[in-house]
């Protein structure tokens, strides 16, 4: 029994041992998000390369059009889980939720690509796109895990070889076949095998590794496959829908927010200019990725000065932030003036940097998106979740309206100009959700949250 007893405290002493420190998290959260993002930016320049705009536009249509609804049926059951401290869910009721949403998701896309046939290869471009978007709905799932025992190298590993691997398979097949169609199939290929090799392996979410403990680590593979199995318990997946579904509402709103504009140009102005559109708005993804480490970094920090009722400090830690996103916009918008034309040339090509005054604005919207998203980083550490589903539908009401008016009129311009309408609205709006939150007591806050709950 004593035995028992020490072999199970060595097991326990050893898995913590193999979880990363925050600072490993940091650094290969950072890297693996900087190689999927350039390699996501990387698919606009290839096409933009190997093709005319329309190709790129057709491509960005294809991702309007699937990205919101997957986007819905997630519900962000990532920070959920991780968030899941008492493993109230087990992962496989989270698991299945995930698959069943997904399938409902991935026939609602169907419908809409045979109701919206705006060029002869959109319908299967928006089925391949939508199955990609799936695809990588499922892995995020797995990374929620991994994210929960502290393993991100593990998630950074899947994004390094995944998103390489897929843009090479897009690149190469349209480079020599000329159909977008069969380098979206490819790329689904790609993210495909990287769900099955890797990221469903329940190697991969062990915290042992296999070389070492023999026994024990033979026990938690074992353990693993059983925990990784789907559940489809009716009860389980009502209550997680119920505890999910507000972030699900902002997630979709979010996306609409970007896309909405897109959505008017195509129906103004056309595919080719949609894809100039969507080619010069990747450039501000540089900027976001900044914004995002930067968030995430002050992320507990704000919420521990909200929680200890440390106004001020939550107050100037917010205005640092503003700081430096208003710096960081700002030398975004000297760039693009200064130099967008010939990056634009580079990057795509001459009749891109024609269009060098929209990346302009584009900069400027980033400035405020920046703004914005540390406003909404304190929001959601301040633990206001519901209070965030008027404001994006604000948002996007005002970016409709806008790019309505705007878009006819205005071209390129009256979509991004439609954009700076939402952001400032945004930001004006989180200010005010801010103020009152920073009035309310935060043990007013929790208790409401422990009624929800």
């Amino acid at each position: 029994m004593g035995e028992t007893c020490s072999s199970a405290a060595s097991f326990a002493e050893s898995a913590d041992s193999h979880r990363l420190s925050l600072r490993a998290n940091f650094s290969w959260t950072f890297v693996g998000n900087v190689i999927y993002s350039a390699c996501q930016w990387g698919i606009v320049v290839v096409l933009a390369k190997l093709g005319s705009p329309v190709l790129v536009g057709e491509y960005a249509l294809g991702v309007a059009i699937a990205t919101p609804v997957i986007a819905l049926s997630q519900l962000q059951l990532r920070p959920v889980i991780a968030s899941d401290v008492h493993e109230k869910y087990r992962f496989g009721d989270y698991l299945g939720f995930r698959l069943m949403a997904t399938l409902l998701a991935s026939l609602i896309v169907v419908a809409i690509a045979l109701v919206v046939r705006s060029g002869p290869n959109e319908t299967p471009l928006v089925i391949l796109v939508g199955l990609a978007l799936s695809l990588e709905s499922v892995s995020d799932l797995y990374f929620a895990r991994l994210q929960f025992i502290d393993r991100m190298d593990r998630i950074a590993k899947s994004q390094i070889v995944r998103a390489p691997l897929a843009l090479a398979a897009l690149g190469l097949l349209v480079h020599f076949t000329g159909s977008l169609v069969l380098g979206i199939a490819g790329m689904v290929i790609a993210r495909l095998a990287v769900l099955i090799a890797y990221d469903m392996r329940p190697g991969t979410h062990s915290l042992l590794p296999l070389n070492g403990f023999p026994q024990q680590a033979s026990e938690q593979l074992h353990e693993m496959k059983q925990l990784l199995k789907p559940r489809w318990e009716p009860r389980t997946m009502a209550r997680i829908f119920w505890l999910a579904s507000p972030l699900g509402v902002v997630a979709l709103l979010v996306n609409l927010n970007s896309n909405v504009p897109r959505y008017f140009i195509q129906w103004s102005l056309g595919t080719r200019e949609l894809g100039i559109y969507s080619a010069l708005g990747f450039m501000m993804s540089a900027g976001n990725l900044f914004a995002a480490a930067l968030a995430q970094a002050v992320f507990v920090r704000l919420a521990r000065l909200h929680a200890e009722g440390r106004n001020s400090e939550f107050v100037m830690l917010l205005l640092k932030m503003a700081g430096i996103g208003t710096v960081l916009g700002a030398g975004g918008v000297a760039f693009a003036w200064i130099a967008g034309p010939e990056l634009l040339r580079i990057l795509y090509r001459p009749e891109y940097a024609e269009h060098w005054h929209v990346l302009v604005w584009f900069m400027v919207v980033a400035w405020m998106s920046y703004i914005s998203q540390f406003l909404g980083t304190a929001m959601t550490s301040a633990r206001y979740f519901v209070h965030q589903i008027p404001l994006f539908a604000t948002v996007v009401l005002a970016i409709a309206g806008a790019s309505y008016v705007l878009v006819p009129r205005l071209g390129l311009t009256g979509a991004v100009l439609s954009n700076l309408v939402g952001a400032v609205v945004q930001v004006f709006g989180s200010i005010l959700v801010l103020t009152f939150a920073l009035r309310r007591k935060p043990q007013l806050v929790a208790s409401v949250d422990q009624s929800a709950a």
